[in-house]
């Protein structure tokens, strides 16, 4: 058993330093405070694109003490939840404001991730040492989807039933127990009461909890390995005597200070669209959501929220055609590729296999099933990242100059895909989302020869650093 130790302070010791010295024998408050702020040496070269994690951070606040108003006052009842709503709206004191600044946090939130994983993708914050902080972050991104997918059914308007209706039974098209685990996942043989409150059970308090679990992780995981920076050098590996990082900074008081900065901005931008454009002409609260659901009256347009619609947009993209004549040949050139260029007889063996799998797949079972697949594969293979790209150095800033054009049409056409997500299914749109889908997933599975390939750059021993 550990012996007791607290340190002894003068008779004459303010009030206030015994009071830290007394908490500090019982709890690590100041070496906490020491190792994730104070003592936690940062890069001096950040720039813009490091704003966005404090920011994610200040939005999962807002999002938290705006949700706990709200639940004060919301029914999770299929009679009441519509009418709870509007309730908060029209009587409750300051009640429109908590539910649109939660709503356009939902929406902030997501805009906010998606810049902090562009970030990673340009400077190769994914790499080694940081492969854990990148699939935690992937688990966090994991967990926004399906806390806002949840807590778009709670206002029970006419998207919000029939969007849940759509994407729950998405989950019908899979072999054997797709009926019976929508079933299951409804509670019901339609979207109805049961429904409801699991949703909001898991909306309020399951998924929250284990956010906050993977934020926490993702934060210790960060620290533990120091952060990236614009250049992609490591800076614990050039020190003092004193083993601090000759181009490291204490986040505090310098990077919490800084922060302030972007905070600001964003609070500025935040409130304007909160209190002028909450809505956001629909995208961010659609219209059809401000009338009751009914499940007699089927919109003339079904589509989620725009943080799914690229997502939407490789679901719907999957038809027959697509599977026979894209898909296939896709898989069967994949696997060639494989073949022709993996030296590990074990790597070929299986490409083979699950080559052969995925075709035979394709061929009996509905394309429908194969849509799902995609949309979940879309989001899953982020996680695989730290393994896919075989480039010799991290940052952007040093790759070939063509990787940034790879970049960019990757970037427009996830925009692209976004977009057409919103609209209603066309041609011309089904035949740009199909194109859309190759050169998404063209970017993930193709990345361990294109990020290999070309002439790089010589990475600086130190950091680059212009004071300002």
């Amino acid at each position: 058993m550990m012996a007791f130790h607290e340190k002894q302070l003068p008779a004459d010791a303010p009030i206030a330093a015994k009071a830290m010295n007394w908490i500090d024998a019982r709890f690590p408050l100041t070496s906490t405070y020491k190792a994730h702020l104070s003592e936690y040496y940062a890069p001096k070269n950040f720039n813009f694109w490091y704003f966005f994690g404090s920011l994610a951070m200040l939005v999962l606040v807002i999002q938290i003490v705006t949700g706990i108003f709200l639940v004060m006052h919301y029914k999770p009842d299929a009679a009441l939840a519509f009418a709870s709503v509007e309730y908060i709206m029209r009587d409750v004191s300051w009640g429109w404001l908590v539910r649109y600044m939660h709503s356009t946090g939902a929406s902030a939130f997501f805009i906010v991730v998606y810049m902090h994983m562009i970030r990673g993708l340009l400077y190769g914050s994914y790499r080694k040492p940081r492969e854990l902080v990148w699939l935690f972050g992937v688990g966090i991104f994991l967990c926004l989807m399906a806390e806002a997918f949840m807590g778009y059914l709670l206002p029970w308007g006419q998207m919000s039933y029939w969007g849940a209706q759509v994407i729950v039974n998405l989950f019908g098209a899979i072999p054997f127990i797709g009926p019976d685990l929508s079933l299951w996942i409804r509670g019901d043989y339609v979207i109805g009461d049961a429904t409801l409150n699991r949703f909001f059970s898991f909306h309020v308090i399951a998924v929250p909890l284990v956010l906050l679990g993977l934020v926490v992780a993702h934060i210790i995981a960060l620290h533990e390995v120091g952060s990236n920076n614009p250049d992609g050098v490591e800076i614990k590996d050039k020190t003092d005597a004193n083993g601090i990082p000759l181009d490291g900074i204490p986040f505090h008081p310098y990077y919490s200070i800084h922060d302030i900065m972007g905070v600001a901005v964003f609070l500025i931008v935040f409130s304007a669209i909160v209190f002028f454009a909450p809505e956001m002409g629909g995208y961010f609260l659609e219209y059809n959501n401000f009338v009751p659901a009914d499940p007699l009256t089927t919109p003339l347009h079904i589509a989620p929220v725009w943080y799914f619609t690229p997502f939407y947009s490789i679901l719907r993209a999957v038809t027959s055609e697509f599977v026979n004549y894209g898909l296939i040949p896709g898989v069967i050139a994949y696997v060639l590729l494989l073949l022709a260029t993996a030296k590990n007889s074990k790597v070929k063996l299986a490409a083979l296999v699950i080559g052969l799998v995925a075709v035979v797949g394709m061929i009996f079972l509905e394309a429908k099933f194969w849509g799902v697949v995609l949309m979940g594969a879309s989001v899953m293979i982020m996680g695989g990242l730290p393994w896919l790209d075989k480039s010799k150095v991290k940052s952007i800033r040093y790759r070939p100059s063509w990787h940034k054009w790879v970049y960019l049409v990757f970037g427009i056409m996830f925009l692209v895909l976004g977009y057409l997500g919103v609209k209603p299914p066309s041609a011309i749109g089904g035949l740009i989302s199909q194109v859309g889908t190759f050169v998404y997933f063209g970017f993930f599975m193709l990345m361990p020869w294109w990020s290999a390939m070309g002439t790089f750059k010589t990475v600086p021993d130190r950091v680059t650093f212009h004071p300002h």
